[in-house]
């Protein structure tokens, strides 16, 4: 048997060793592009990034939104389906929890007996005649009348357009931020402003760039979109089930 010199095993093995090595970098370098199999928006400079997921909220029909919106009133938990023509969810406070049915300009509250004992009786001890009114209203629409002082403040609970407007805006320059999933979907942060004191809007990589998840600048809540131009149902309830209140409405504050 000849021995091949040691010069010549040396490169031999080497061979091998060299084209793993090859491979093994092409793969990571496949690996590391975050926008392979994307809509690409990942791609894009912030402030672009930004106009894409404002362009597609404008143009959906419809969409879920759920989280937490703090203000100078109080903390809001809102689980809402909202359309351009209604709307139907619920809204929690810290003393309760209400739900809303908007088609087109007709809007209902429905709520338990202790809601409408607490807003009655500004959370103080219910009488007799609190307690049989409450639970005449319990689990009924009531009708909220447009003249009313509390229908402005409700309906804002219930228009698309308003909340979207009040809820995707960064302040700030935009920044590019990290790369997350969220409920399924993989999303690039943009910032308002280098550490998002501005606002944080999570942008969806697959599909259409929806809007996905906005955290409001200063700890002021965290909304979770969802089900963008997904319809659903509207509808009046029945008579049967329908209630007028008998006097104005108490307002709901979220103390």
């Amino acid at each position: 048997m000849s021995t091949l010199p040691l010069a010549t095993r040396a490169r031999r093995a080497a061979v091998p060793v060299v084209l793993c090595a090859g491979l093994t970098g092409l793969l990571a370098g496949c690996a590391e592009d975050p926008d392979k199999g994307t809509n690409g928006v990942g791609r894009l400079s912030a402030a672009a990034i930004e106009q894409k997921a404002q362009a597609a909220a404008d143009a959906a029909k419809a969409v879920r939104l759920s989280g937490t919106l703090v203000s100078k009133g109080g903390t809001y938990k809102l689980n809402m389906r909202l359309k351009e023509d209604g709307a139907a969810g619920s809204v929690t406070t810290k003393n309760s929890t209400f739900e809303l049915l908007r088609v087109g300009e007709a809007l209902f509250l429905k709520a338990d007996a202790g809601f409408w004992v607490h807003e009655a009786t500004a959370g103080g001890a219910a009488g007799p005649a609190d307690t049989e009114a409450a639970e005449k209203l319990q689990d009924k629409y009531v009708v909220v009348p447009q003249g009313d002082p509390a229908y402005k403040q409700l309906r804002g609970f219930t228009d698309m357009d308003l909340l979207l407007d009040g809820l995707l805006g960064l302040h700030g320059k935009a920044v590019k931020g990290d790369r997350n999933k969220i409920g399924g979907v993989r999303t690039v942060e943009v910032k308002g402003g280098q550490e998002g004191e501005g606002g944080t809007l999570d942008v969806s990589l697959d599909g259409t760039p929806y809007p996905v998840q906005f955290a409001r600048g200063g700890g002021a809540g965290v909304v979770v979109l969802s089900e963008w131009d997904k319809d659903f149902p509207l509808a009046e309830p029945a008579k049967a089930q329908t209630v007028d209140y008998g006097k104005q409405l108490p307002k709901t504050k979220a103390d």
